[in-house]
């Protein structure tokens, strides 16, 4: 999201209290768009279609039956997600931009083969349910997961007041149409839903296409040998199933969740904590924006530029300096805002959860959520430093780590009590983040001898 971050950093030189609220403001939902507005614009249709959506568990049952479609297409596009993501920016910086639009619609081509035929199969062996839901369960998991595809892309496009608008309308439209076709229950939430998304990723695709038109249709060059970096998509595919873990383990397991709609259960004691703290990650993830993908890349290109052009050592080493002092500054920036943030959920969280009629019971889980998710902005950062240098592996050693410690620190938080419930996702997310800080630092430290050795 450099060039994002790049045409946002303008505003900053207007030196103005106005020019700095537009440029976080901006960035903060850009990087974070597609994940709050999708939680937002769920909720309100659940808040405006009690009384009447009737019985008020379909209301439920349309929030639960979303929330599986978010986390399903999130985890089985990650296998492309970042591979496609490499694909891109490599033929950017080779200025072969007229290749771009036939590999984007051959990217979009295989998710939709692939979700097609995956969620076919979910459907045939675990569903019983109306042939209109089902039909529309699993359109909408084939349009979401082409929306995850097309979002890594136009993230990157230095048109943020297009892409923001965009994200507007779209999830604007989700809600109207939901609103519209609420009278028909169950069926027509998701109908609305389901067309809402069709009407993102048809945006989203007339972006692309008006900034990159191609000279062929379809291609699929992003699938050859040489261009596929299997380390990114197991990193793709480990990051989104360790976000989603600990939501899944409770949601299977028993005595934290029940059946809400065929086989899909929801956890009521987890799930509105951890949903409603994610909308705090704005602040964290504008500073993400703004600083490292922008500080920190406009300092990396300085110093692989000197290197590729054969630049004195003295300068290198100085301009290595000044990258670490990017990243030192990003980190630290992040760390700052996201904590402040935490501090000031700590302090209103009861007045928040008493305004939207949530139990105050809910606090205790809330703080602990509001704090993991704050970490999560960290490992991001640390993760994305990570693909600057090429550390594939490296990131993706992190993103398993991540993985397995919330699979294993839920599951003993399930034994030990209650009281310890969101301490695994807590937990798993510092314990990789600490890991990733350390394991950066020592890279860093050694980054002109390892930078000239791959030569």
């Amino acid at each position: 999201m450099a060039g994002i971050g790049f045409e946002l950093r303008k505003l900053l030189r207007h030196d103005s209290y106005s020019g700095l609220i537009q440029a976080y403001g901006y960035a903060g939902i850009i990087s974070s768009g597609p994940w709050i507005l999708s939680i937002l614009g769920v909720m309100l249709v659940g808040v405006f279609s009690i009384g009447i959506v009737t019985p008020e568990t379909l209301v439920i049952q349309f929030l639960v039956s979303v929330t599986y479609l978010m986390a399903s297409s999130l985890i089985i596009t990650g296998l492309l997600q970042l591979l496609f993501t490499r694909f891109i920016a490599d033929r950017l910086f080779e200025d072969k931009d007229d290749i771009i639009l036939p590999n984007l619609m051959g990217a979009l081509t295989v998710t939709t083969i692939v979700s097609g035929v995956v969620g076919s199969l979910l459907l045939l062996l675990f569903f019983s349910e109306s042939l209109m839901y089902e039909l529309l369960m699993l359109a909408s998991f084939v349009t979401l997961s082409n929306v995850w595809i097309i979002v890594v892309f136009v993230s990157g496009m230095k048109a943020y007041k297009r892409v923001m608008y965009v994200f507007a309308v779209g999830y604007a439209m989700t809600v109207l149409l939901a609103m519209l076709l609420r009278p028909y229950g169950l069926e027509g939430l998701l109908g609305g839903f389901f067309a809402g998304q069709v009407v993102l990723l048809f945006l989203l695709l007339a972006l692309v296409i008006q900034d990159y038109p191609g000279r062929q249709f379809v291609a699929y060059d992003f699938l050859r040998r040489r261009n596929v970096y299997l380390s990114l998509a197991a990193t793709g595919l480990l990051y989104n199933a360790g976000i989603w873990a600990d939501k899944i383990l409770f949601w299977l397991n028993p005595v934290t969740s029940e059946v809400v709609i065929g086989p899909l259960r929801a956890s009521p004691i987890y799930d509105i904590p951890i949903f409603l703290a994610y909308l705090s990650i704005i602040p964290g993830m504008a500073v993400f924006l703004v600083r490292i993908e922008t500080d920190f890349a406009e300092s990396y290109d300085q110093f692989y530029n000197a290197v590729r052009e054969g630049d004195t050592l003295q300068h290198i080493q100085l301009l290595k300096v000044r990258m670490v002092i990017a990243v030192r500054q990003g980190i630290y920036e992040i760390f700052k805002v996201q904590g402040l943030t935490v501090v000031i959920l700590y302090l209103l969280g009861p007045t928040i959860l008493s305004t939207l009629g949530i139990s105050p019971l809910y606090i205790h889980l809330f703080n602990i959520d509001i704090t993991a998710v704050g970490v999560q902005v960290l490992l991001l950062a640390i993760l994305n430093v990570l693909f600057y240098l090429d550390l594939l592996k490296v990131a993706m050693g992190l993103c398993g780590l991540f993985a397995l410690t919330n699979v294993v620190f839920t599951l003993f938080s399930f034994v030990l009590g209650p009281e310890f419930y969101g301490f695994g996702f807590a937990v798993a997310v510092v314990i990789t983040s600490l890991t990733g800080l350390w394991i950066l630092s020592y890279r860093l430290e050694r980054l002109e001898y390892e930078t000239f050795m791959l030569q």
